[in-house]
């Protein structure tokens, strides 16, 4: 079993770089499994000392990404008093970019959420992504930066909506057996069509525990193998023909 330790995370915004970057640390220790403490918005003494009791009721790791230097010394001197590790993971880096460029930081909280083109850019790509999802095909293709084909349970719509979320402009299509594949779809394009397939066993796998969740046992047809397999070998012979790459996505996650 998995040794249990604390790990607290401090940030005067929303909390995303440390989670991210401490999840990033922490699956290089299978071994040991964190009981993660997330503490957003700390951004006044008062708030940060709730947070501090904590710390001390659960002793652990601590990070942190708090602009204001004067809860930085708060943090430093408490762990310190309490022996506990802590760093401002983006200290490290603020100095590599300080010293390469010969310039200083102006220190901004949530910096990297802001309203700006990039970030409508994105909107623009969610809501053009849930709206050609699952067979919504723009009616100009060219519309698209993205699309991807594939049969049942390949991830496709999760896929599209992380691009989306990177500011692709994503649709989907499936392929269905029996169901023909659209003229406009087979047609030159600008937009980058590729097809996501993955292996027999796992797709049955997913098919099964989605019809069990909707409590429809008439699982004959949507989890036989035979046909998976067929479905699969259907969609590598079309992009075969269209010059479509294909992505096996068998254990594989959206990003």
């Amino acid at each position: 079993m998995a040794s249990l330790f604390h790990l607290h995370l401090i940030s005067d915004a929303t909390g995303e770089t440390l989670t991210t970057i401490a999840k990033a640390a922490v699956v290089q220790f299978p071994q040991m499994r964190p009981i993660e403490h997330v503490y957003p918005l700390v951004r006044s003494q008062r708030q940060l000392e709730r947070v501090l009791q904590e710390i001390e009721s659960a002793p652990g790791i601590v990070l942190y990404t708090v602009i204001s230097k004067e809860l930085q010394a708060v943090i430093e001197q408490r762990c310190k008093e309490l022996k506990l590790p802590c760093l401002h993971i983006l200290e490290p880096i603020m100095h590599v970019f300080e010293s390469y460029l010969g310039a200083t930081q102006t220190p901004t909280v949530a910096g990297q959420h802001v309203l700006d083109a990039d970030y409508f850019k994105r909107i623009e790509a969610l809501n053009f992504s849930m709206a050609h999802d699952d067979g919504r095909l723009p009616v100009n293709l060219d519309l698209a930066d993205i699309i991807i084909v594939g049969i049942s349970r390949t991830s496709k719509t999760p896929t599209s909506i992380y691009l989306a979320n990177r500011g692709y402009l994503t649709a989907n299509y499936p392929i269905v057996p029996g169901v023909e594949i659209p003229q406009e779809l087979l047609k030159p394009t600008t937009a980058f069509v590729v097809g996501l397939v993955a292996s027999p066993d796992r797709i049955a796998q997913i098919r099964r525990n989605r019809v069990m969740m909707l409590a429809d046992r008439d699982l004959d047809d949507y989890v036989d193998r035979d046909r998976i397999t067929a479905e699969i070998m259907f969609t590598r012979r079309l992009c075969a023909r269209q010059g479509w790459p294909v992505i096996d996505v068998t254990r594989r996650s959206i990003e």
